[in-house]
């Protein structure tokens, strides 16, 4: 069961994407998928041999590295704001 409950994740599109309504948002996917990557990341440090768990980080990872990439040929000025706001790539 995921960690993200319906107010969590509505809270962050619109932290992010605008209005909780706008699920379709870069940024706000960007910024969920971030989340569950720092939750799926502490539950591996306690549990190292949860190899599907590992592998769905990676894809994750992975979906959140396209999303970055589009949206850094895209928009990149939002790009540079988002990466500095989440924390990414230092």
């Amino acid at each position: 069961m995921s960690h993200l409950t319906k107010e969590k994740t509505a809270s962050i599109f619109a932290e992010y994407g605008g209005k909780a309504t706008n699920t379709g948002s870069i940024e706000g996917q960007v910024a969920v998928l971030t989340e569950r990557i720092s939750h799926i990341s502490k539950h591996l440090q306690a549990n190292k041999q949860d190899h599907s768990t590992q592998r769905g980080l990676m894809m994750m990872v992975g979906q959140r590295k396209r999303l970055l990439a589009y949206m850094q040929k895209h928009n990149l000025q939002g790009y540079r704001a988002l990466i500095e706001k989440l924390g990414l790539r230092k």
